[in-house]
């Protein structure tokens, strides 16, 4: 049985103790409690109703917990980490954008075990989708234990530690790209009069439901959009537009931007892609 610590409880953090308080791990005793600290006194009464225990300092609940999962803003994380004391058998789980194992370690103990995670926002719905790197010197049961944590708040799989910047594009930056092309159909329907309200509804819906398909439909991309485009159809005319706008190709800028990003904001030089 292991005591989970939260340093932070901010809408991710909250976000993700609620989804596990209500999960088996609690329930079956493999967490034997979850504890957090968080220095706004106005998220207490919301952590207690959940049933996390609030620690009264960041060492105290470092004291306590056997894995730390660090929720804290990640231009904060150096000044929080350097004030603890931690233990080298402690678990630490990271879902800091942009922070390296490395940079914990800096600030921690030299060969402290660690797990970064990329979440996104989502996941405060129980519908999100994380990123898991496994760093040395993390065994297959532990590793297991914090899938599962991310698992009871929506999706979590498993990537290599030098793609976590990578991946940002792809699952933790993605819902705002998504949002700002939804925000071109959405203005397109009240340029067209049509109600606001039910337009969201449907193109939500069909996000959704495209999505769905993605994943369960066992038809290739290529193939749904295929399946969508009659020849000489409406849906052919409006893919013209697309592919006259380079959509694919500024979606991939997009991403790369995103990446190149990541490397800056943690001081590090991007690796040459192989061809």
């Amino acid at each position: 049985m292991m005591q989970i610590g939260f340093l932070g409880a901010g809408n991710m953090g909250l976000a993700m103790l609620q989804g596990i308080a209500g999960s088996a791990l609690c329930k079956s005793g493999t967490i034997k409690q979850l504890l957090a600290y968080d220095p706004n006194p106005e998220k207490h009464p919301a952590l207690n109703a959940i049933g996390v225990a609030v620690c009264e300092s960041a060492q105290a609940l470092a004291d306590a917990a056997d894995m730390l999962v660090l929720a804290v803003k990640p231009q904060m994380l150096a000044d929080v980490l350097d004030g603890l004391t931690l233990r080298k058998e402690q678990v630490i789980v990271s879902i800091c954008a942009g922070i390296t194992a490395d940079f914990i370690r800096k600030h921690t103990i030299a060969d402290a075990r660690i797990i970064l995670v990329m979440p996104n926002t989502p996941l405060m719905l129980g519908e999100g989708a994380s990123a898991l790197a496994r760093c040395k010197g993390i065994t297959d049961e532990e590793f297991a234990l914090v899938m599962e944590m991310f698992s009871s708040c929506g999706l979590a799989e498993e990537i290599p530690e030098n793609k976590m910047k990578e991946i940002i594009a792809i699952n933790g930056s993605s819902p705002a790209f998504l949002y700002y092309y939804a925000k071109g159909f959405l203005d397109y329907a009240a340029s067209e009069g049509i109600d606001a309200d039910a337009a969201l509804r449907l193109f939500a819906q069909s996000m959704i439901g495209s999505a769905k398909m993605l994943t369960d439909s066992g038809y290739t991309v290529e193939e749904l959009i295929r399946m969508v485009s009659s020849p000489g159809g409406t849906t052919l005319a409006g893919l013209d537009r697309l592919c006259e706008g380079e959509l694919q190709d500024t979606v991939y800028r997009c991403c790369d931007s995103c990446t190149a990003r990541a490397y800056t904001l943690a001081g590090e030089t991007r690796p040459e892609k192989i061809s």
